[in-house]
């Protein structure tokens, strides 16, 4: 068959260096970035037969000095060496040597990014860190016989020496003493910090307390890289029990289950506590009268709060005499009565209720009592939905004063409060949801699936981001996402960014690499790529594989694609390991119209389109010009009155004959009049990323028609391809991305014909001049 192209469009010129691989390197198979498959890990992305990991239980006794701000702690680290290898010493994480004066925290801080804009934030925490410094001081590390143990502090990380090697399938028990100075939330608060309240009292929310086993890995051995802020936690689970010792009006928020109700709480403080498994609504433990009783009575003496922990990787919690306390049970929910280590889920293993929590001082009310307690509740309805049930007793969230929020087993600290007079902007509002959505969701992911955040942390970051929209779009209808496909898209434009699989400390924007990026990446993976279906059941078997495990990147990529059944490694390239953009564009749409071979259509046909076309400024200037023929008609000959569109005997006899030889060879003739119109549409991949290409069809009869070209379209170059598109109707316009769900960067080269894109713009005057003379000599008039 024959075409004819009738309607062009200009070509996009591409630029060869906008891409950071060739057509081949962009679907080729990840196998050479990622480690080959081992015993522990296996090709399918899911824990092997050999698969091991070490574990590290805690008995710890704290006490808390209010006066000095102070926290003194002891306790027992029983290792248990699940490894193939004979250890001759362990690492521990001295995670409050971030505020060392000497710390690399300080000495390697970023200056700001505009000099001539210093932050009042930044101002600030430089003249704390003139005064206030913290070490956690170990003051004794021995073995289980009380003999010093040797260890060296090399930073934030300690290295304890062993009698000698712990074989494979050994334990080593020993204990520690140590004591450090917490960090005022005023200029040095980090993750974890104290705050004095209007009237003095402290609030304190304290994480990373005490020595820390690092994780010893089959994929890199010791996880022993520096604590400089940004990487955060590699850790091993284990079981704790740890008791708190506070001043005995304080009320504490901690990992884990209170093993001693009656010697911290009031009779009627338990009774309300029961009652709060079955209440469809928050029910107060600690009312804000009995909060407000205790501001100014600060009785002498000390209370002990017992905690147990099972199977958690960290333990954190919060003090404070001005705690008002919150609870409901989690409905549906229930836990086991010990956690499954081996990560199977059975429904008969979940009995008990989970028990939603919030702690705040009465400067977080009515925001905290409002919402926070739902907002946990309805984290673990969405997150077990699309990983597997909530595996603890609690879930708490905390008032406190940290950057933004901050996730431990359990529990997490929350910053947003209303302002002082009640009010809060919707800022305000939706943030505090958010954050505690985020940071409960933490608890999933690493609390349980149990990535490595000082090494990857798109992988805790990233996913947990991912969910977390989901959670919040089942808020509330149009809930104001901040991580919205079409808000990412100025950060992808830029030309500084790294790879998402950076390293955490190499990463300066962490919020779009490290959130943003991966979430948004997930989300359109869901629904343009793979669809709902088979990404939640992908999602879901990633989860349940990893739950109490170690996941690493690859893992993660390689459970998606065994699952799903889809080859991913084009999206893990251009997503994760790149820099490249989403710009795609239509280069150009032709319009291909069927030659029937037919003269008795074909000429007529031509001869219409040729009168058709418009009258060049030429020929219309000449027409009023004498014509020799109009002087002379002898001049005159057949051709001057001939139709071209009249069909000749030979043009019928060749129609004809070709009409015979497709009929001897079984060809419908008909064929060559099908009623179609045919279209041929260019793509360009001008950012570089590969990506599916869903379109919006719009016809000349007033209807559209929507549907996406899978990303394998580029196999063959992933600078250009093409798609023919076959309709009865006739072409009108082509819309790329009509969504706006890729993260284009570039809209104009998105249409067809090209439209317009609005660009906001805003009027600005001079500031006039100032004029001293009116100002010292001339006062304004008083009324």
């Amino acid at each position: 068959m024959h075409f004819r192209a009738c309607l062009h469009a200009p070509l996009l010129a591409l630029a060869a260096s906008a891409f950071a691989a060739s057509s081949v390197e962009k679907f080729q198979q990840l196998d050479h970035l990622l480690p080959s498959p081992t015993p522990q890990r296996n090709a399918a992305g899911a824990p092997g037969a050999a698969y091991w990991q070490n574990r590290a239980d805690y008995a710890l006794s704290a006490t808390l000095d209010e006066k000095e701000h102070r926290l003194t702690g002891k306790g027992t680290i029983t290792y248990h060496n699940a490894s193939p290898d004979s250890l001759t010493y362990l690492w521990l994480q001295l995670d409050p040597n971030f505020f060392s004066r000497d710390a690399d925290s300080r000495t390697l801080a970023k200056p700001p990014a505009d000099p001539a804009k210093f932050p009042y934030r930044t101002l600030e925490e430089l003249v704390t860190a003139e005064t206030y410094s913290s070490d956690l001081v170990v003051s004794e590390v021995r073995d289980a016989t009380g003999q010093p143990l040797k260890h060296t502090i090399v930073k934030t990380m300690m290295r304890v020496d062993l009698p000698e090697p712990l074989a494979p399938g050994g334990k080593f028990a020993f204990s520690l003493a140590w004591t450090y100075k917490l960090n005022p939330w005023k200029g040095s608060a980090f993750r974890t910090s104290y705050e004095l309240l209007d009237d003095g009292n402290p609030l304190y929310v304290i994480a990373q307390w005490f020595p820390r086993l690092a994780a010893y890995t089959d994929y890199m051995g010791w996880q022993h890289k520096q604590y400089l802020g940004t990487g955060e936690f590699t850790l091993e689970f284990g079981d704790y029990d740890v008791n708190l010792t506070v001043p005995a009006d304080h009320v504490v928020a901690s990992t884990g289950a209170l093993m001693n109700p009656d010697a911290v709480l009031t009779a009627a403080q338990r009774d309300r506590l029961k009652q709060a498994e079955t209440a469809k609504a928050p029910v107060f433990i600690v009312t804000p009268d009995e909060a407000k009783a205790l501001e100014k009575n600060k009785p002498a003496g000390t209370k002990t709060w017992r905690f147990r922990a099972e199977n958690v990787r960290d333990f954190a919690f919060a003090s404070s005499r001005r705690f008002i306390w919150d609870a409901m049970g989690a409905p549906g929910h229930t836990h086991p009565p010990t956690p499954a280590r081996s990560g199977l889920i059975t429904d008969r293993m979940y009995r008990a209720p989970v028990m939603a929590m919030s702690f705040y001082p009465k400067e977080g009310m009515p925001l905290w009592d409002k919402y926070s307690t739902h907002a946990i509740v309805h984290t673990l309805d969405v997150y077990s939905k699309f990983s597997f049930p909530y595996p603890y007793p609690v879930a708490i969230s905390v008032n406190g004063a940290v950057g933004g929020g901050m996730e431990y087993p359990m529990i997490c600290f929350n910053r947003p409060r209303p302002e002082p007079d009640g009010t809060y902007a919707k800022r305000t509002k939706y943030g505090l949801i958010g954050v505690v959505i985020h940071e409960v969701g933490h608890n999933y992911f690493p609390m349980v699936v149990n990535s490595d955040e000082r090494q990857w942390t798109w992988m805790d970051e990233g996913i947990n981001s991912f969910v977390q929209m989901l959670a919040q779009e089942e808020w509330e209808k149009d809930w104001p996402q901040s991580r919205d496909a079409r808000l990412l898209t100025p950060y992808m434009r830029r030309t500084d960014r790294v790879p998402v699989m950076s390293n955490s400390e190499s990463i300066a924007d962490l919020g779009f690499n490290s959130y943003a990026q991966p979430a948004v990446a997930l989300n359109i993976l869901r629904d343009v790529v793979l669809g709902r279906e088979l990404f939640d059941h992908a999602f879901k078997t990633y989860s349940r594989r990893w739950m109490f495990k170690r996941p690493t990147p690859a893992d993660f990529f390689r459970t998606m694609e065994d699952a799903a059944g889809v080859d991913l490694d084009w999206f893990w390239r251009g997503w994760f390991y790149s820099t490249d953009r989403v710009d795609l564009a239509i280069d150009q749409v032709r319009w291909l119209q069927l030659d029937s071979r037919d003269p008795a259509i074909e000429k007529p046909k031509t001869e219409a389109e040729k009168k058709a076309r418009p009258l060049t400024t030429t020929r219309e200037l000449n027409a009023a010009l004498p014509k020799r023929i109009e002087r002379f008609p002898e001049l005159r000959d057949f051709y001057n009155d001939h139709n071209e569109a009249t069909v000749l005997p030979s043009d019928k006899r060749k129609f004809e004959a070709l009409v015979k030889e497709l009929a001897e060879a079984k060809i419908d003739p008909a064929l060559l009049k099908t009623p179609r119109n045919f279209y041929l549409i260019d793509f360009a991949n001008v950012g570089g990323i590969v990506m599916p290409l869903p379109l919006r069809l719009e016809f000349t009869d007033g209807s559209t028609e929507e549907l996406k070209l899978g990303a394998e379209l580029w196999r063959y170059d992933t600078r250009a391809c093409s798609k023919l598109i076959m309709t009865t109707k006739q072409l009108k316009a082509v819309t790329l991305d009509p969504r706006d769900e890729l993260t284009d960067t570039n809209l104009e080269n998105n249409f067809w014909p090209r439209r317009l894109v609005k660009t906001p713009m805003q009027l600005h005057r001079d500031e006039p001049e100032k004029n001293p003379m009116r100002e010292l000599t001339k006062p304004p008039a008083t009324k």
